[in-house]
């Protein structure tokens, strides 16, 4: 029988023969080796050998970049990413050093001050990886491109028929056709900043940071199956949906206003302080393409009780432009 659906082949032995033995070449035979978790989109793996842990993924065939993209970042900025131990860029398996917990399962209150370190250090990653953007391999989202995604994505996804759990309906394609100027003017204000295009990890919260000792040590971030090429500010619009929810924060809060500054401050040798901050809402509401594309990229190897499932997410995220940032605002049509 020949297994179709990503999320099968992970659960198969030929599979699990596979991956042991990707393990085993670079850092012997494991006597742990356990599943972490197995989603539509990627599987993870817990493994101890010699008296060490690390992890082995592999994302599904739409996101299969991420042992080619970590390979490249840890010659980038090594200080920033979790440590490879060994990848293989053809079948996308990746092993990684256990270098700590992550924020997320240090658990607490993760205040301002944490949020402000995870941008700040994520964006400074970036800053890292801009002159090398074009070698990742990565989808490019440029904000030039918005308006012609967003009509192309209006058109996929509503000539879908009645019942797939893909299709965007009718009421909110129309909603989004009338906002079309709209997201050309947003397009045209935050590509006038000129910055250049980077990384975007594009699921950027505290389950994807770990936190390495000392207090002036870098955060290590991991988990870019959805990372994209985009401009610099619209990375942040998951963590601060994250933190807004966290903090109860409304889009003029203060505290929001300061986990920005901590990002835009690594750009201001590109556009001034002030001309990032007036862009912000637009680079925002762009970067929930990148949401879409992601979910895209996933949805064709899913089992049609995961399509059930999950389906709806491009359609969903594409009907979130009709929303706020959540930080400032945006004048519409």
């Amino acid at each position: 029988m020949t297994l179709t659906w990503t999320s099968d082949v992970w659960r198969s032995e030929a599979f699990d023969a596979e991956l042991r033995s990707f393990v085993t070449s670079a850092v012997g035979e494991p006597d742990v080796f356990e599943t972490v978790k197995v989603r539509p989109w990627s599987a993870v793996w817990r493994v101890r050998a010699g008296g060490q842990v690390y992890f082995a993924k592999q994302n599904c065939p739409g996101q299969a970049h991420e042992a080619r993209l970590l390979s490249a970042l840890v010659k980038i900025a090594p200080e920033y990413v979790v440590p490879v131990v060994a990848a293989d860029p053809y079948r996308d398996l990746l092993l990684t050093a256990d270098v700590g917990r992550t924020l997320y399962e240090i658990g607490g209150d993760r205040d301002v001050d944490t949020w402000c370190r995870i941008v700040s250090d994520a964006a400074h990653l970036q800053l890292a990886v801009a002159p090398h953007a074009d070698d990742l391999g990565l989808t490019e989202m440029s904000p030039e491109c918005a308006t012609m995604y967003v009509g192309d994505a209006i058109g996929r996804l509503g000539a879908l028929p009645e019942g797939d759990p893909r299709r965007l309906s009718e009421d909110v394609a129309e909603q989004l056709r009338t906002q079309l100027p709209t997201i050309e003017r947003w397009s045209d204000q935050v590509a006038e900043l000129d910055l250049p295009l980077t990384l975007n990890h594009n699921d950027l919260h505290e389950a994807n940071v770990v936190a390495t000792n000392g207090p002036d040590a870098s955060l290590r971030f991991f988990d870019f199956g959805d990372a994209v090429l985009a401009e610099p500010l619209g990375s942040l619009l998951v963590p601060l949906n994250v933190s807004s929810d966290e903090l109860e924060a409304g889009p003029d809060d203060l505290r929001l206003r300061r986990i920005t500054d901590a990002a835009l401050e690594v750009w201001t040798d590109y556009a001034p302080a002030r001309a990032l901050r007036a862009a912000l809402p637009a680079a925002l509401q762009l970067a929930r393409l990148a949401r879409v594309e992601s979910w895209r990229r996933c949805l064709g190897t899913m089992t049609a009780e995961e399509r059930a499932e999950f389906g709806s997410a491009p359609a969903r995220w594409l009907g979130t432009l009709l929303n706020d940032p959540p930080v400032g605002h945006v004048a519409r049509m």
